[in-house]
């Protein structure tokens, strides 16, 4: 590894503990994170695993730039109930989630790098860096320190493999957020279907496509996604047992630790991009514990809270539930997207076509979705997967997708559907 120079001076740490407070005197809007004071509560264990993380910049060495991206500004509305026994009004609101999608401001940049002083001196790590308050405004240092709060908080229970570990960070003198993570791999699950769509493309490209080639390697495929769906899934079910939802679940917010298809025995999917996480128990309006602590939270989790009201989630209980179906909805986006993307020849299908096919043109009717995939020889193999186990994909991803929230399963329950679990 090269590393690439580093500000030595004026770094400012990220805090030990986990409830984050800021410098200025206006709540979470001050220039950098200290450490919070004066709480007359109990310390929780939470702060023990905080003090454990390497908060020194010399303790770090950066590698190469890995690359980028920015997080997509989410405007979810509750739509209507298809059928012909509902009438379309303005006031029909909280049974179907639709969205309209923009590029948010904040931008993220990832680095490889490792750990160079301490016992675990060597460990590879990636930074991922949010820009400070001058590039990315208020909303990059909430976004950050929400991510560090979430990570912090989970990393004090019994984490499973399923979660991407937070070794540490700093901020540097520009205010930029640098948090640092166990590398558990560079790709994605977007990665991986993209990849794999462009071996499809390929191997159609080449003219006659040996039969038996061709099934052997969707074998491996669908044996590739169903274990990434099993991992995410896990992910997810532990964060709800926590009480804290993802908020931006999606095939980017999985990191992979191989993309090969022939080393599915050793993939291990990981949840990461917890910057939109909020905790249940302290960003719910009017719950007792919504106290300062969930001041970050709350801010990022206010339309969240709005969608629950209009969709008749008045109760603490009651948005409890609507928070858990709102992320089981997109964790059905995610299985959609896994059962088309890379099952498809490149540019057939992506992340936005799949939700307006599902959510625009058929209102969540999967069974019409299916009938109009069959009309489509390029979605062949996409049917064929979801078809498996007498139509169990297309019944999960039915479930998972109600229009009704309070129907949608858990995500034990996902996890013990017999589509991921290949009891036919």
């Amino acid at each position: 590894m090269n590393p690439v120079a580093v500000h030595r001076v004026s770094f400012e740490c990220v805090s030990r503990f986990s409830l984050i407070h800021r410098e200025s005197g206006d709540g979470f809007y001050g220039r950098r994170i200290v450490n919070s004071r004066g709480r007359n509560r109990p310390i929780r264990r939470q702060h023990v695993v905080m003090a454990r993380l390497i908060t020194s910049a010399d303790s770090f060495e950066v590698g190469r730039l890995i690359g980028s991206y920015g997080f997509m500004n989410v405007t979810s509305y509750s739509g209507l109930q298809s059928g012909s026994d509902f009438e379309y009004t303005s006031d029909d609101i909280g049974r179907l989630k639709a969205q309209d999608i923009g590029e948010g401001g904040v931008k993220i940049r990832l680095y490889e790098g490792r750990i160079s002083q301490g016992p675990f001196r060597g460990t590879p790590i990636v930074f991922k860096v949010y820009p400070g308050q001058r590039a990315g405004g208020v909303e990059a240092d909430m976004m950050a320190a929400n991510e560090l709060n979430a990570h912090s908080f989970l990393q004090s229970k019994s984490l499973p493999a399923n979660m991407l570990l937070i070794v540490g960070g700093f901020e540097t003198k520009f205010g930029e957020q640098w948090l640092a993570f166990r590398d558990g791999g560079k790709d994605s699950a977007a990665d991986y279907s993209r990849i794999a769509s462009e071996k499809t493309t390929r191997a159609r490209s080449q003219g006659v496509w040996n039969p038996y080639e061709k099934e052997q390697m969707m074998k491996r495929r669908r044996n590739f996604v169903i274990k990434i769906l099993q991992g995410a899934m896990k992910g997810l079910a532990f964060m709800h047992d926590n009480d804290r939802l993802h908020q931006s679940l999606g095939p980017s917010s999985i990191v992979l630790n191989t993309p090969a298809e022939r080393e599915a025995i050793y993939l291990i999917p990981r949840l990461r991009d917890l910057a939109f996480s909020v905790d249940i128990r302290l960003s719910i309006p009017y719950s007792p514990s919504c106290l300062q602590d969930g001041a970050i939270s709350g801010s990022l989790s206010e339309q969240l809270w709005r969608r629950a009201t209009a969709s008749g989630a008045f109760t603490v209980f009651e948005k409890r539930a609507f928070g858990i179906a709102d992320d089981i909805y997109e964790a059905g986006l995610l299985l959609a997207y896994l059962a088309f993307v890379p099952f498809c020849e490149a540019g057939v299908m992506d992340s936005l076509s799949i939700q307006r096919l599902l959510e625009n043109t058929f209102r969540l009717d999967i069974d019409a979705v299916r009938e109009y995939c069959l009309a489509d020889e390029r979605l062949e193999e996409a049917v064929k997967f979801l078809d498996l186990g007498d139509r169990a994909g297309w019944e999960l991803l039915q479930a998972m997708l109600n229009a009704d929230y309070r129907k949608r399963p858990v995500a034990e329950a996902v996890l013990s559907h017999r589509f991921l679990n290949g009891v036919y």
